[in-house]
């Protein structure tokens, strides 16, 4: 290259740079900042409530702030190593969606998605851990997209997450994003109890946040054309409804004008015909307690199971599970099995051998009372 091309390289790349500073304000307005915001408050707040059932604690995100930015700097106002989960857009948006958290802070999410005690640590993150946070990041992005589809009141569809770890500069990429390309980048603060205080960060392709923006602040959204006929048949009833209360009011006027005339200030009211209604006397006919037509219903098939026990087992339990592990179940040993008929229990019993096969012999029929609770 020579120096000519390098100067040229140069001027382009500060030219890039000052998109994300200098014209800011051109590339997304005040008021598209602050629908942003609003979208993301009400979308990761969906996403922290998500995350709060699975790991079993008080989760609280901030106000988020909305600004454009750089993947280069991004770099250099992150802390390194992060750990970075990528999704894109397959329906109702284009363009991708990248969350960022400090690998420490994801420590600490791990931990109590294995049962642990919430305690993080800055040492490169175990495949198990990776999985474990992975599944909680899936939860919260699933959950954030659900909730921008409400608010854009558009299907929206998305890639499973793609998980990365970021340990140097060197290896600070985006998949499709220069590093001097504009992007949107929304951070707030997560709160997990007082076991996590962490600094999270989003981030947008512009494209993205335009068509959000855009979908938000162009007006009322478009009326699907399955609403659009109901409300045109609505108003056609309606207007038709209108029309023939006109029509007899006007008769009834009409008629009324060959009589006498109303007292100045009174209108004419109209004799009003009030009977009683009138019912058809009740025969008192004798139940049968038999069924009727039930052998219209005889071939139907039924699916019956025996449940041997049940267990709760942590993520770490179940992954570390291996040919030869015993699980404990909740049943002793002489308890009865519980029996279902296509998920309803309606009997108890004990195994018996059938030749070569399992078998079940039924010792108690659950009465009626409990079968119809069974059903609630």
């Amino acid at each position: 290259m020579n120096e000519n091309e390098e100067d040229l390289s140069r001027q382009e790349t500060d030219a890039l740079r000052s998109i994300g500073k200098e014209g800011e304000g051109a590339l997304l307005t005040d008021a598209e900042k602050d629908m942003l915001g609003e979208v993301g408050n009400i979308s990761m707040s969906t996403a922290a409530t998500a995350l709060s059932k699975i790991l079993s604690e008080k989760v609280s995100i901030t106000t988020p702030q909305v600004s454009v930015t750089t993947l280069s700097e991004v770099k250099e106002s992150m802390t390194i190593p992060n750990v970075v989960f990528q999704v894109k857009f397959l329906q109702g948006l284009t363009g991708f969606n990248v969350l960022l958290m400090n690998i420490e802070d994801a420590s600490v999410i791990a931990s109590l998605m294995m049962g642990g005690n919430g305690k993080g640590h800055t040492d490169p993150l175990s495949d198990l851990e990776i999985s474990a946070v992975s599944e909680a990041m899936n939860q919260m992005i699933g959950s954030a997209s659900t909730s921008m589809a409400t608010i854009l009141h558009r299907d929206i569809d998305i890639t499973p997450p793609s998980t990365q770890i970021w340990e140097t500069n060197a290896n600070i990429e985006m998949e499709g994003v220069g590093q001097n390309q504009p992007i949107v980048k929304i951070a707030f603060r997560m709160t997990v109890e007082d076991l996590l205080d962490s600094q999270i960060m989003q981030i947008f392709n512009l494209e993205t946040v335009k068509d959000i923006a855009g979908s938000l602040l162009g007006g009322t959204e478009p009326k699907t054309e399955k609403q659009s006929k109901m409300q045109g048949q609505s108003k056609k009833e309606s207007d038709t409804e209108s029309e023939q209360e006109f029509k007899r009011a006007t008769e009834k006027t009409e008629s009324g004008s060959a009589g006498s005339d109303p007292a100045p200030g009174k209108s004419r009211q109209q004799p009003v015909t009030i009977r009683k209604p009138g019912f058809g006397e009740l025969e008192n006919k004798p139940v049968s307690d038999k069924p009727r037509n039930l052998s219209l219903i005889m071939d139907v098939p039924l699916e019956l199971s025996v449940l041997l026990g049940r267990t709760k087992k942590t993520i770490r339990d179940v992954l570390s599970l291996s040919p030869g592990s015993v699980v404990e179940l909740d049943k002793l040993a002489e308890e009865p099995l519980e029996i279902y008929v296509n998920g309803k229990r309606i009997a108890e019993g004990e195994v018996v051998v059938i030749n070569e096969s399992f078998g079940i012999r039924i010792t108690n029929i659950i009465n009626a009372k409990e079968r119809v609770k069974n059903l609630e």
